[in-house]
Order: structure tokens, then C-alpha cells, then sequence
């Protein structure tokens, strides 16, 4: 394992700007930002746990009491601003020509900080869609005036995210599969590496020759595939090995 610094670790990453680059974020980086993460403690609302609320079967039983929780979140998470590591990887975006950006999170605390090209797997809390037209559309209102809302047609509008059970968007899937791949470094950054298929992407980078860096506070099941640990909050150790690393204009 090389340590950040050494000569192993500069000829990897060396001339990023000429590199293919690509980021997966988790919810450590949003709770940074005092986004509650659905494993902690502070995710739990009127005692119910996420998985008993982001479910298909919970929306078709009491689409209230879903919406309810998720006006809750969108309350929270509208109070939540972008950390230095969403700073950072929107940088990264503007400075190396082949970059994308893979996440975990539906905050879109990473559009607000600058970032474009995202890669949205499990969707964006910010985007409804109607269960009966399949219209699509951003929704930004906190609260909200009606809850459950509900679409022009009159049918429920539901969270544009991914619920347990459901398989994640294809193209986005198919994307972010096709970015590893062929990626030259990948940062993996405040993940717990057990949530599939995404916790997968480091290690299709890996066996396709990346040079992996792992950005944690903690150990992970990726670590022993890693190249190159970075342990700490993302929001502070990211921003030094960005400014070691950044391409000469």
C-alpha cells in the first residue's frame, strides 16, 4: 500500500488532467453536512425505521405516512449545505476533463455545490414522479402544501428515489458500470461499502487496473482493495490531496 506523498502514489495519479477519474460518494460526505444517514440513530422518525417506510408496500399502504416522512427529510436536508468534499469534487469536475461523479446520496447537495455531470443511482429526493402518467419534474417545496401531492392528472406523486426492493435506473446503472471500468484512479469516499450493486463499482475499477483510494474515517470492505487510504471526514482530508494533486493550468 503506498502512503499518500510517496513516489508510488504521485506516478499513479500523476497528471490527472490526462487521466480518466471517477468519484463514488456515500453518505458519509452528506453527513458532513448534518444530512442524517438512514443507518444512524437520528434516522429514525416516529420510530420507524427507513426500511420500513422506503419501501413500495409501505407507499401503497399509507402514501401519507410516507410523504409525511419524506417532507420531514426534505425539511432536514433544505437546511444542509454542501461541505468542503462537495466543493472539492466539483473542482475536480471543472479541472479534469474526464471526470464523473458517482453517488449514493438524493440530497443533490452536489448539483448545489457546482457539480454537472452526476450519476444519481438511487435517484434525488428533489424529483417526483406520478405513479399514474409517469410524468417527471423537480419539486423544491418546503413543506410541502399537500401531502400526499399529487400529479396535474390527479394521480399520487411518489419520491423519485430507489426504494428496498426496487432495481436501480438502468442507464444510470449501465453508466456508472461503464465508468469504472474503464477509469484510470477512483476515489471511493464516505461509503460503507455493503450496499449493492454500488458497493461492486470499486471493485470492477480495481480488476480493470484503477488505482483505488479509499476516503473513510473507518475501515471498510473495501479497504483491503484499496491502494490508498485517506482516514478521516472527507470534508477535511479530501481538500489536502486535492491541493497536492491539482493540474497545472
Amino acid at each position: 500500500m503506498s502512503t499518500p506523498g510517496s513516489t508510488s502514489d504521485r506516478g499513479n495519479v500523476a497528471d490527472l488532467a490526462h487521466r480518466s477519474v471517477v468519484a463514488l460518494t456515500g453518505a458519509g460526505v452528506s453527513a458532513e453536512s448534518g444530512v442524517p444517514t438512514f443507518r444512524g440513530p437520528e434516522g429514525l422518525w416516529r420510530s420507524f425505521r427507513p426500511s420500513e417506510l422506503a419501501t413500495p408496500e409501505a407507499f401503497r399502504r399509507d402514501p401519507a405516512l410516507v410523504w409525511e416522512w419524506y417532507d420531514w427529510r426534505r425539511q432536514q436536508i433544505a437546511a444542509c449545505q454542501p461541505n468542503p468534499a462537495h466543493q472539492v469534487l466539483a473542482e475536480m469536475e471543472r479541472a479534469i476533463p474526464d471526470f464523473t461523479l458517482i453517488t449514493q446520496n438524493v440530497d443533490g447537495l452536489h448539483q448545489a455545490a457546482g457539480s454537472r455531470k452526476v450519476l444519481e443511482l438511487h435517484g434525488n429526493i428533489w424529483r417526483v414522479r406520478c405513479t399514474a402518467c409517469g410524468w417527471k419534474g423537480e419539486d423544491r417545496r418546503v413543506p410541502l402544501p399537500e401531502i400526499p401531492p399529487r400529479c396535474r392528472c390527479g394521480g399520487l406523486l411518489r419520491p423519485d428515489v430507489i426504494w428496498f426492493g426496487e432495481a436501480l435506473p438502468s442507464k444510470v446503472l449501465e453508466a456508472a458500470w461503464t465508468a469504472a471500468s474503464r477509469c484510470q484512479v477512483m476515489l471511493v469516499i464516505g461509503t460503507s461499502a455493503v450496499v449493492q450493486p454500488a458497493a461492486s463499482l470499486p471493485i470492477v475499477a480495481k480488476r480493470n487496473g484503477a488505482y483505488l483510494i479509499e476516503v473513510n474515517p473507518a475501515e471498510t470492505p473495501i479497504t483491503p482493495f484499496a491502494d490508498e487510504h485517506l482516514r478521516g471526514p472527507a470534508g477535511k482530508v479530501l481538500p489536502r490531496w486535492w491541493a497536492r494533486h491539482l493540474p497545472a493550468e
